[in-house]
């Protein structure tokens, strides 16, 4: 996957990362936090901080541990959540550390590794929602799809 863009949901007025297949047009859109949103967009633009970031720290402390981020995978979604996989190699061994899908993209991106989606979240994220506050997941979905660069929002990739 990549990111497509990153742009707030006009219902909610939350930010939502765009994700999509690499080989199709399958999009994958994520609500996420304020706060991870902008490490997100912080790292789309190259964007410098004059102390490291809470992203940049774990980096750091990776790198200071002789550990390497290898990809991160959103594994599964389970009750309306997202769940996410850091997937790291440290000393030779391959370690799996759970996370929110934002904190693991937005680790992602700073170590310039893939991005993966198990192909069962696709598929369930294609479902629709029993959530009350839930707008029709077709629509969602095609909307997302047929967006242009400008629309995406100031983030697009």
């Amino acid at each position: 996957m990549q990111i497509r863009g990153l742009m707030m949901d006009p219902v909610t007025n939350m930010p939502i990362v765009v994700l999509k297949d690499v080989d199709s047009d399958v999009v994958l859109p994520i609500w996420v936090g304020i706060f991870e949103a902008n490490a997100i967009a912080l790292e789309l633009e190259k964007t410098a901080t004059p102390r490291p970031m809470t992203h940049d720290l774990l980096q750091n402390l990776a790198r200071g541990l002789n550990a390497q981020v290898q990809k991160v995978v959103v594994s599964e979604l389970r009750d309306e959540t997202f769940f996410a996989v850091i997937w790291m190699d440290h000393a030779g061994e391959t370690v799996a550390i759970d996370a929110r899908p934002s904190d693991a993209i937005a680790l992602a991106l700073r170590w310039d590794c893939p991005i993966y989606v198990n192909r069962t979240v696709l598929e369930q994220s294609k479902q629709p929602s029993t959530g009350a506050q839930t707008v029709n997941a077709d629509e969602m979905r095609r909307w997302l799809e047929n967006l242009n660069d400008d629309e995406m929002g100031r983030y697009k990739m």
